[in-house]
């Protein structure tokens, strides 16, 4: 079975599983998120998305953003460059920022569930979200200011 195809069966189970429609848009704008992982912007989307699918709106992707992130199928991410970024959020990770420039990179951890139950048993809390986010310099922007990654 293509890669694609494989996408869109797992985009729809998605949905599914959250009791959404499955509607054309939803499965085209949580496809591009599952298999874009640059943390796109809404106008980065629109640009991308808008000479496959002419009929699909800035308007309607910010709808359907809306609705993906109140399920929390998809996430928003700040970046520092004042605007909202979104990732789908299917596999449990941790974000690290760039200072500098505002890339932002998938951290994936096995052990990511125990921090949640760690996290309840010390402190009590009903754990209803979870999203970390580490701050620091990416690689190339080590390179460019000269900074050592031990510095601080």
């Amino acid at each position: 079975m293509p890669m694609a195809q494989v996408i869109d069966e797992a985009a729809v189970k998605v949905l599914k599983d959250k009791h959404l429609r499955v509607t054309p848009q939803r499965q085209i704008v949580l496809h591009y998120l599952m298999t874009h992982h640059n943390h796109p912007d809404v106008g980065t989307m629109f640009d991308e998305l808008k000479p496959v699918h002419q009929g699909l709106s800035l308007a309607t992707i910010y709808n359907t953003l809306n609705t993906l992130v109140e399920t929390g199928i998809v996430i928003e991410l700040e970046n520092g460059d004042a605007g909202t970024h979104y990732d789908y959020f299917g596999r449990p990770h941790f974000h690290a920022v760039c200072q500098n420039c505002g890339k932002i990179t998938d951290i994936f951890y096995d052990d990511f569930a125990n921090l949640e139950s760690a996290a309840v048993k010390q402190s009590g809390y009903m754990i209803t979200e979870d999203h970390i986010e580490l701050y620091g310099y990416c690689p190339d922007c080590q390179r460019k200011l000269g900074l050592t990654p031990d510095a601080k």
